[in-house]
Parts: structure tokens; C-alpha cells; sequence
């Protein structure tokens, strides 16, 4: 017979050999306690339907999901996608309507293209040569840098990608080699400033091409669900963003040596590293050839869309067919790539719940109570303009994603604006810019924040010093320089 303390031992061992590998409790139950709330215990509108308030108490859980993530992103996006079914607030044709839209699709071939730069090494190679033709100081090397990400950008639509998996780690060799190390007093060195340029001007990088960053595909979509008709997207995207976006990532290097000064001025040895890992490289590879013939073709066929008649995801389908035919991506490689099926199922989710609060009523009532508000304070069109655009920027502090933000508000404050008057394109392209330039407000403010912050140059004190300023500069700067840019293009 055993005794007591033999007993009590194996049930402790019992209890140390219980994982639990489900969703995170605590999430899992702050989200469902905040969906149920708003479904049973919040009064529901006159003029809004049962259906529509259920389906707004399952958007607002899935959001919180998002934030709290009680289980990964398209985990716990299918979830509340089932549960829109299970209760029939949605009909399963209706739920997964989204999953055949065409930005989506073109998110997703995006993704793709971010995986023949680093397979075929052609990110690196377009850096390096950057760093080599203009690194022999730091300042010029920090624009080498930011200058590079730009070329590469409108081709690699992932802020996240470019930062971990070319940027960072040429800036890590370049810091350790004047002996500028992570987590020390050497930070400040070299590592610090270039981290923190690169951070700040990569936001500026992400507004300037539609295809920069798959959130502005998502913002166009959302535009365009509320009504919003954006005649050659790639074309409208870019020549509002073209002039504020570039005095942005010109003015940011400059700023930032001014405020957050590196204590090395002179970088001779970099371009000698820079050529060192051009000639290990050898000569420009054949698949390399083929990424830039495609990639130049696609963006092409982008821009002259419109003429064409052919869509966007059309030309990114062909540039995607033509690296498979020529063997520039496997299949293989477009199945490892996690992040792209990952995307395609939780923006589905989104952008199919988002479109039917639209349709069903909820976002036209909410923002025509917040217009009516305005007015009765006697706000203008530009006054809402304004109050709105900044009150969007601000409230990411509570976001640790920029899609999430998107898909949580972005509709919603468009909405609002457009019933107040708002001329529509400036409001779908001002948002969406916004969602690129709040990329750097903290380290967890987007995927590149939380890459280059990792990367332990940065102090967390500085972090959100740097954000906070550099957010008020670029403010500044896009409402002065874009204001007067986009009344030239004819905006407002």
C-alpha cells in the first residue's frame, strides 16, 4: 500500500505532465466576455438589426483575438468565421465570399515575389550595392540603406520581410564591424542610429507603392466595399504618396543624425565590405536575370493597367506563373511560405466580416451618428478631416498590427468621413497612408518595429521617444507637403 507522500508525489508529477496547447485562457476569455457583452448586455440600435449587432459582436471578439491572440491570427480568424455560421448570422456563401477577392489574391502572389528576392539573393545584392556606392560616411550609408529598401519595396510588399530578412542582418554586419554591439554602450556607436533610420524611413518606403505593404491593398479593398471608386490604383497610390512620401525618407536620416547622433561619422570600411560581398556573390545569376525581367514587367503592367484593361492581380498572376515556368520559385517554396496562406485565410475573414457590416448596416449607423456629432459642434468637412485622421493615427498604440488595425478601423473612420463630406479619394488614400507612417510609434507597432527592436541596439526608452517624435515630424510633413500636393493633383 502506498503512503501518503508517495500519492502526493504522483500527483504533482501527473500535474506537471499536463500541457495545456489549446487557445490562451485568459484571452480566449476576455475576448468571448467582450463579444457577449456587446451582443446581450449593450442595448442594441433601432436602426440596426439582430443579425447585424451579432455580427458585430463577433467582429469586435475576432479584432480583440487579434490583439490578445488567444490562438495564432488565422486560427482564431476560422473560429469566429464558423461561428458567424453556426449562429447563422451569416450564410456560409456570405462568410466566405471574401476568399475570391482579387486583392487578396494579389496579397498573397505579393508574398511570393518577397521570397524569390531572398531565395535568389537579389535584396541582398540591390543593398549592398547601395552601401557601396554611397557608405563612406554614416549618414551616406544610412541613405545607401534607405534608399535600397525603397528600390526594392513596390516588388516585396513586407515591411517584416525586408527588415529580417535582408536589412537587418547587413546592418548587424555592419555595427559588429567597428565593433558596435547589441545590448552595450557601443550601440550608440553605429548600430543605434542605423537600426533607428531604418525603422523610421521604412514606414515612408511602405506608403510610397500600393504594393509596398499588404495593408494598403487592404485599405483600397475596404474603400472600394464602402463605395469609393479608385480609377488605376498603383498609379492614384503613387503620385499622391510620391512627393510627401520622398521628402519623408529624404528628411528622416538627416533628422534622426541631428537628434539621435551616432558617435561614428566616417564608415570607410563599409563600402570595402560591401564590394567583399559583391564579389562573393559573383556575377548577377541567371535566376536573378529572371526576377528582374519579371519584376520590371509586373510593375508594368501594373502601372498600365487601366490602358490594358487588366487587373492587378491578373499581372501578378503572370509574373508569378513566369518565375515558376522559369524555375525561379518551386512550388515547394510557394507552400513553405506560411505567411502568404496564413494572410489569405485571416484577411478573408476580415475583409468578408468588414464588407458585410456595410452591407448589413452597422458601419453606415455608426458613421452617421459620429458625422452628426461633428456637425452639431459645428465641425466643417476639413475639421472632421482632421480630427479623424489623427485620432486614426494615435489609436495604434492600443494595436499591435497594422492589418489589425485596418481591418478594426479603417472602414469605420472612412465611413465617418465620407458622411461628413469628406471628398472620398482623399479620405481612402490619407487613412491608408497613415497606416503605414504609425509603423514606428513603438516596438510593437508593426512586424519591422518588433524585428529591428529585437535586434537590441535600440533602448525601449528611445523607442518610444524616437516614435513619437519622428510621428509628429512625419505628420508635419505630410500635411504641409501633401496638403499642397494633393490640392495640385486635385484631390479637394
Amino acid at each position: 500500500m502506498s503512503s501518503p507522500t508517495t500519492t502526493t508525489t504522483r500527483r504533482r508529477r501527473l500535474n506537471l505532465n499536463i500541457h495545456w496547447n489549446g487557445a490562451k485562457p485568459l484571452p480566449f476569455l476576455i475576448c468571448i466576455t467582450l463579444g457577449l457583452i456587446i451582443r446581450f448586455a449593450v442595448p442594441k440600435p433601432h436602426a440596426v438589426t439582430h443579425k447585424a449587432w451579432s455580427l458585430l459582436s463577433i467582429f469586435i471578439t475576432t479584432i480583440a483575438g487579434l490583439i490578445l491572440s488567444p490562438l495564432p491570427v488565422g486560427a482564431w480568424a476560422f473560429v469566429c468565421l464558423t461561428v458567424t455560421v453556426v449562429t447563422k448570422t451569416l450564410t456560409f456563401a456570405a462568410a466566405f465570399s471574401a476568399f475570391t477577392n482579387e486583392v487578396i489574391w494579389l496579397i498573397v502572389a505579393s508574398i511570393f515575389f518577397s521570397k524569390g528576392f531572398t531565395k535568389t539573393g537579389l535584396g541582398d545584392r540591390i543593398a549592398m550595392l547601395f552601401v557601396r556606392w554611397l557608405g563612406k560616411s554614416t549618414l551616406g550609408l544610412s541613405y545607401g540603406l534607405v534608399l535600397g529598401e525603397a528600390a526594392i519595396s513596390p516588388a516585396m510588399p513586407s515591411s517584416t520581410a525586408r527588415a529580417g530578412g535582408i536589412f537587418l542582418p547587413i546592418i548587424k554586419s555592419l555595427a559588429l564591424g567597428v565593433d558596435s554591439k547589441p545590448n552595450d554602450a557601443s550601440a550608440r556607436k553605429l548600430g543605434a542610429y542605423l537600426v533607428q533610420t531604418q525603422n523610421q524611413c521604412c514606414n515612408s518606403s511602405s506608403a510610397l507603392f500600393l504594393t509596398a505593404a499588404a495593408q494598403n491593398l487592404l485599405c483600397i479593398k475596404l474603400a472600394e466595399s464602402l463605395g469609393v471608386k479608385v480609377q488605376n490604383r498603383w498609379v492614384t497610390w503613387l503620385k499622391a504618396s510620391s512627393l510627401p512620401a520622398l521628402v519623408s525618407v529624404l528628411a528622416t536620416p538627416i533628422i534622426l543624425y541631428k537628434i539621435y547622433p551616432p558617435q561614428l561619422k566616417a564608415t570607410p570600411e563599409a563600402p570595402a565590405m560591401a564590394k567583399q560581398k559583391l564579389e562573393q556573390m559573383g556575377p548577377i545569376k541567371r535566376d536573378e536575370w529572371v526576377l528582374m525581367v519579371t519584376m520590371l514587367l509586373t510593375v508594368s503592367l501594373w502601372i498600365a493597367g487601366e490602358a490594358l484593361n487588366m487587373a492587378s492581380v491578373i499581372a501578378a498572376m503572370i509574373g508569378l506563373s513566369m518565375l515558376l515556368l522559369f524555375g525561379v520559385l518551386k512550388w515547394d517554396d510557394c507552400l513553405s511560405e506560411k505567411q502568404a496562406w496564413d494572410t489569405l485565410a485571416w484577411f478573408g475573414v476580415l475583409v468578408g466580416m468588414a464588407t458585410q457590416l456595410t452591407v448589413l448596416g452597422v458601419v453606415p449607423w455608426m458613421s452617421k451618428c459620429v458625422a452628426n456629432f461633428l456637425t452639431s459642434l459645428s465641425v466643417n468637412s476639413f475639421g472632421a478631416f482632421s480630427i479623424l485622421q489623427i485620432s486614426y493615427f494615435f489609436i495604434h498604440y492600443l494595436f499591435a498590427s497594422q492589418t489589425a488595425h485596418v481591418g478594426a478601423l479603417y472602414s469605420a473612420f472612412l465611413a465617418m468621413q465620407l458622411a461628413s463630406k469628406v471628398p472620398p479619394l482623399l479620405a481612402t488614400l490619407a487613412l491608408g497612408y497613415n497606416t503605414n507612417l504609425f509603423g514606428a510609434l513603438t516596438h510593437y507597432s508593426s512586424g519591422q518595429a518588433a524585428v529591428y527592436y529585437g535586434a537590441g541596439y535600440v533602448e525601449l526608452r528611445d523607442v518610444f521617444i524616437l516614435g513619437i517624435s519622428m510621428a509628429l515630424i512625419n505628420i508635419v510633413i505630410w500635411s504641409l507637403i501633401g496638403a499642397g500636393w494633393w490640392k495640385i493633383l486635385g484631390l479637394y
